[in-house]
């Protein structure tokens, strides 16, 4: 479970816990198949598909000219599963 960093609670990701869909953000070293069986194989769950994108760096500006800073070590992930399926919260209440 290293690639996986943690997950993504955004307007976005709340949405799509819906459509049984969950977003969390892994490594960017990780490819897709490794993920997958980390999933499959930490939660019990069936995962039919997966979707990922690299998020952008940030805008800087330095003077008149206009730059970014370097993409970030993670990409986010989104990570359907099979009906039936369900990945318990990920954040305890403490008390």
């Amino acid at each position: 479970m290293d690639g996986i960093k943690y997950a993504v609670f955004t307007e976005k990701s709340i949405r799509l816990l819906g459509n049984n869909q969950y977003t969390s953000n892994v490594e960017s070293g990780s490819t897709r198949t490794e993920i997958k069986h980390w999933v499959e194989l930490f939660f019990g769950v069936k995962v039919i598909a997966m979707n990922s994108h690299r998020l952008p760096g940030k805008g800087r500006r330095m003077g008149p000219i206009m730059g970014h800073t370097m993409h970030s070590n993670y990409r986010r992930m989104i990570i359907t599963l099979q009906p039936g399926y369900s990945i318990p919260p990920l954040i305890e209440k403490r008390t």
